[in-house]
């Protein structure tokens, strides 16, 4: 055994789940030595691709995924997927070869511990034979237990070494880092402002994925309404007092009462502009608290007038055990009407709006009412980052928090193929959606081949304007557009050139295509090119660049 194959066994005894990737000539025997201990590999068709299906699987599932590349270019390709991993701290290992200590005249030798640290990532290292599974088991710790995405540089000459005869028969276990419970002072001053507390709003972010059951009951015994960041669309599904995503893709209701809310509480939520609206959501008088694992979270987006450290369900639990001991209880901001709203209400789907459809384009609003209408519900929602984004995000309902992957952190177009990928390698029960914009959708397109290869049965649907949306939309006073438009292209076509069933969409009569595969064996993916109507800038982008 070599130390490729002692660092590809370490990581697949550590429990790693998933790998994902573009085999090299670098990357070759440690992938292979991946597989051969049982971790599944997807080949994708772009390094960019796989980081991002890691992304993905890691934040779909909860276990930590693999990314595998050459060294040099390999590596440089991926790197945007792994800044958005690593803007996100999802917990994921980018194992990478690298080139030998003396190949300073190599066409693959850069810094890459350097670019690793430039995006976020946490660079280390396998130093030699002796110290191969030392080094391994340390990078998957300190993804897991830091929630970083790790880069573990693999060089060749280290790779071909013999590996030592003393490999440790058990692993020492690699646990999440223990729950930080609050202080019982911040806890005692978080049930004040409850108490004192008429109309609360409950902001939950990626940080409180694991407290669902916990803030509902604090919920329902103090009458706070849910909200959710974007990342976290799906957690309060099904619950009557939800207001769905708060932020820019917020429906008129659920920012009116997240606005008229006297006290917002966020939990393991930044409060950042997008979920805040620049602050436009918190009301005159309202005052912020915060919950969060990091010190330094609190606070940093949004003045706050109280910070709580701690894990979002522990303090949740503290919390509601601390109203009961004070003898607190209370209707909050609930009560039968503010109900019968939220029932007929609280969704985009709901709002009544016109149809502004033309003979040759479908407006994007009917297209994602009737997608939801159509679609079944257990499916997981993928979209990629553009002018469109909000209609996909707001309109097509989710289950759970599984339910929706959102790789935003770094604001790329070009993700959504690949999010949606990983998404649907890691919950194969689910219908996989990828939402798409054009731009976005031929920036990364090469990974339709992947799609198509594993016989995954997605739907794609590509909000197809024809142009780079938002900066048509931001820069539309007079300036010369002709750099960011771009002749039709017929993308259904080229969904069947990759061996997918294509359809386009001008009408809501076109989706009965969609339909017709839904119900059929869905033995290839869908690709729907929907021809969408210049409505303008949508509101949430309008909102974002303070049109």
């Amino acid at each position: 055994m070599d130390v490729a194959e002692l660092v590809g066994r370490t990581l697949a005894r550590l429990g790693v789940a998933q790998a994902f990737g573009v085999v090299g000539s670098g990357n070759f025997h440690v992938t292979n030595a991946l597989r051969t201990h049982g971790v599944p590999f997807v080949a994708t068709r772009h390094e960019a691709g796989a980081a991002t299906a890691a992304d993905a699987y890691a934040r779909t599932t909860g276990r930590v995924a693999v990314v595998s590349t050459h060294q040099g270019c390999g590596f440089s390709n991926a790197l945007t997927g792994i800044t958005e991993a690593a803007k996100s701290r999802t917990p994921l290992i980018v194992l990478t070869a690298d080139t030998a200590a003396g190949a300073v005249l190599s066409n693959f030798d850069v810094d890459q511990d350097g670019l690793a640290r430039a995006v976020g990532a946490v660079p280390m290292r396998v130093h030699g034979a002796a110290s191969a599974v030392a080094d391994t088991v340390r990078a998957y710790r300190t993804a897991v237990t830091q929630r970083r995405t790790v880069v573990l540089n693999l060089p060749q000459d280290v790779q071909a070494l013999p590996a030592p005869g003393d490999e440790p028969a058990v692993l020492p276990p690699v646990e999440p880092a223990a729950q930080v419970r609050p202080d019982a002072g911040a806890v005692a001053a978080l049930a004040e402002l409850v108490a004192a507390s008429s109309r609360p709003v409950f902001v939950a972010g990626r940080g409180a994925l694991a407290a669902r059951e916990a803030l509902c009951r604090l919920a329902d015994e103090c009458g706070a309404l849910l909200a959710t960041s974007a990342v976290a669309n799906g957690l309060f599904h099904g619950e009557p007092w939800s207001l769905g995503i708060s932020g820019g893709f917020a429906s008129p209701l659920a920012a009116e009462l997240i606005t008229g809310a006297d006290l917002v509480i966020g939990w393991g939520c930044a409060l950042n502009m997008w979920t805040m609206r620049h602050g436009a959501l918190v009301g005159p008088g309202a005052r912020v608290a915060q919950v969060d694992v990091e010190q330094a979270a609190l606070g940093a987006h949004r003045p706050v007038v109280l910070g709580v450290l701690g894990d979002a369900r522990l303090v949740a639990e503290d919390l509601r055990a601390e109203l009961g001991a004070r003898g607190h209880t209370g209707t909050g901001y609930r009560c039968p009407q503010l109900r019968a709203r939220l029932a007929d209400g609280v969704r985009w789907n709901d709002v009544a709006l016109p149809d502004e459809s033309t003979p040759d384009a479908i407006d994007p609003r009917v297209l994602s009412r009737r997608l939801d209408e159509l679609l079944p519900a257990q499916r997981v929602v993928a979209v990629d980052s553009g002018n469109f984004m909000g209609y996909p995000s707001a309109y097509l309902a989710v289950p759970d928090q599984r339910g929706f992957c959102f790789t935003q952190a770094y604001q790329s177009i070009g993700l959504g193929l690949a999010t949606a990928l990983g998404a649907a390698v890691a919950s194969p029960d689910r219908l996989p959606v990828a939402a798409l914009g054009d731009g976005g959708f031929q920036m990364s397109l090469v990974e339709l081949d992947t799609v198509v290869r594993l016989g995954i049965p997605m739907l794609i649907v590509i909000y197809n304007d024809a142009a780079y949306g938002a900066e048509v939309h931001h820069f539309s006073g007079g300036a010369d557009l002709s750099t960011v438009r771009f002749p039709d292209t017929d993308l259904a076509r080229v969904g069947r050139g990759f061996g997918c069933a294509g359809v386009t969409v001008r009408s809501v009569a076109d989706l009965d295509a969609v339909a017709e595969w839904l119900a059929g064996p869905r033995d290839r993916p869908l690709l729907v090119d929907a021809k969408v109507a210049d409505i303008g800038p949508s509101w949430w982008l309008a909102e974002a660049f303070g049109h």
